[in-house]
C-alpha cells in the first residue's frame, strides 16, 4: 500500500489526465488512416487504443472508482477539442496549416463527436465492470472482462456514429468490418501482451507515479494506492 501526500496525489491526477488526452487525440487522428491487415480492412488507431484502458485500469488502482469516473469526465472537452484540431491542421497524415481551422470539418467534427460519446460509454462500463472484479482471487479475470466489454461498448459506439453514413465513402462502405477487426486487434494486443504482465506492469506504473511526483512529507497524507 502505498501512501501518497495531496501533493503527489494532484501530480498523479495531472499526469493520468494528460495521459488520457493523449492517447485519446491520438488515436482519433490514427483512426483516420486505414490500410488493409491480411486482406482486412482496420486503421492504426485500433494499435494505440488499447492504451487507454491500462490507464483507465490504473486509475482505479490509484483513486478509486469515483474519482477515475470524474477523471474521464474531466478528460474529454480537452481531449475533444485537441483532437479536432490535430485531425483538421494535419489530414491523413499531411499538414494543411491553421487556415484549415477556419471552416468547419463535419467529417472530423463527427469522429470528435464519436469519440466523445464512445469514450465516456467504454471507460465508465471499463470502471465499473474493474472496480467490481478486483478483489476477485483470480487477479486476470478483472482486467480481462473490463477489457472485453468496455473495447467492445467503445469501439462500436464510435464506429456507429462516426462513420454511419460518413461523407468519406470508403469508410461510410467499410465501417463494420473495420469496427470488428479493430475490436479483435485490440483484445489481441490488451489479452495477449499486457494481460501476461498486468499485475507487474500495473504495480511497476503504480511505484514509477508515486516516484516521479515526488513526496510533500510537510502535506498530510491523503490517498491510498494499493500496488
Amino acid at each position: 500500500m502505498f501512501i501518497l501526500s495531496s501533493t503527489q496525489a494532484r501530480r498523479c491526477l495531472l499526469l493520468l489526465v494528460s495521459l488520457h488526452i493523449l492517447v485519446i487525440a491520438a488515436s482519433n487522428y490514427l483512426v483516420q488512416l486505414p490500410f488493409s491487415l491480411f486482406g482486412w480492412h482496420t486503421t492504426w488507431g485500433a494499435f494505440s487504443f488499447p492504451f487507454i484502458f491500462l490507464t483507465t485500469d490504473l486509475t482505479v488502482r490509484l483513486f478509486g472508482k469515483e474519482q477515475a469516473r470524474a477523471i474521464v469526465l474531466r478528460v474529454m472537452f480537452p481531449a475533444l477539442v485537441i483532437s479536432y484540431v490535430v485531425s483538421v491542421m494535419f489530414p491523413k497524415g499531411g499538414f494543411a496549416g491553421l487556415g484549415a481551422l477556419s471552416e468547419w470539418n463535419l467529417f472530423v467534427g463527427r469522429i470528435a463527436l464519436a469519440s466523445f460519446m464512445a469514450y465516456v460509454v467504454g471507460q465508465l462500463l471499463d470502471i465499473t465492470v474493474f472496480d467490481r472484479l478486483r478483489r476477485l482471487r483470480a487477479w486476470w479475470v478483472a482486467p480481462a472482462m473490463s477489457t472485453l466489454l468496455g473495447n467492445f461498448a467503445d469501439t462500436f459506439a464510435f464506429f456507429s456514429i462516426a462513420f454511419h453514413h460518413s461523407p468519406d465513402p470508403f469508410m461510410a462502405a467499410n465501417w463494420p468490418e473495420i469496427a470488428w477487426v479493430d475490436y479483435v486487434i485490440k483484445l489481441g494486443i490488451s489479452l495477449v501482451f499486457f494481460l501476461p504482465l498486468y499485475g507487474v506492469l500495473l504495480s511497476g506504473l503504480s511505484r514509477w507515479l508515486v516516484g516521479v511526483t515526488g513526496r510533500d512529507d510537510k502535506l498530510p497524507e491523503q490517498a491510498g494506492v494499493r500496488p
